[in-house]
């Protein structure tokens, strides 16, 4: 089963926007976190340079739109994506959180995906871009999107063979304690045929920012 959260990434508490962006992508990509950096992948940027190529299309799509936000202004969204001890392995949880962004930003926006396997619970944090790919829109952070994120992932987990998370906090525990409670109980997995099935190919893997 698997928990998300959407959480917008702004500049501000005496944060420039370079150093918003490089300190979630640091600690993402941790490789004390992702085995060395083996669990990390990404779309329409190398996750070794996004931080450049983020403030790169960033900048770009200021000049091709002129709408500056100042302060409040967006800069990347962030997902927490939690999978049940003992569930997934490392690699299946990176291809489910690589399909969930995929989903979830239609195939617009960059982003990379960094699997944590240093809890008990396996967990994914993917950062993608507010700027779409081609530098003309922004992703639109809508009424109840949080929602939508915790159903498109629902919707993966069972398409995969995994199960979902009916309520992610029980009598005002949170969610880590709860996680951790479930993994103690005995519970199926689900069998190897249905977890082994093949997630559809991601569209437009060729299209990205020119500064990406």
């Amino acid at each position: 089963m698997a928990t998300t959260r959407l959480i917008p990434l702004h500049a501000g508490k005496g944060r420039t926007e370079g150093t918003a962006i490089r300190d979630i992508l640091d600690y993402s990509k941790n490789p004390e976190k992702t085995e060395k950096g083996a669990l990390i992948t990404s779309y329409a940027c190398d996750h070794r340079t996004a931080d450049a190529e983020f403030l790169l299309a960033k900048r770009e799509y200021l000049d091709r739109t002129g709408r500056y936000r100042g302060k409040d202004d967006v800069i990347a969204y962030h997902m927490r994506q939690s999978f049940l001890p003992g569930e997934i392995t490392p690699e299946a949880a990176n291809r489910m959180g690589r399909e969930l962004a995929q989903r979830f930003t239609h195939g617009n926006h960059a982003y990379i995906v960094a699997t944590h396997t240093d809890k008990q619970h396996i967990h994914n944090h993917i950062i993608f871009h507010s700027v779409n790919l081609e530098c003309d829109r922004k992703f639109r952070n809508f009424w109840g999107s949080t929602r939508a994120l915790h159903r498109l992932s629902d919707t993966i987990c069972i398409e995969n063979g995994y199960s979902i998370v009916v309520d992610p906090k029980r009598h005002g525990q949170a969610y880590n304690k709860w996680l951790g409670d479930r993994a103690q109980r005995p519970h199926t997995l689900p069998s190897s045929s249905k977890r082994s099935k093949p997630m559809q190919p991601f569209g437009r893997q060729g299209r990205r920012c020119v500064s990406c």
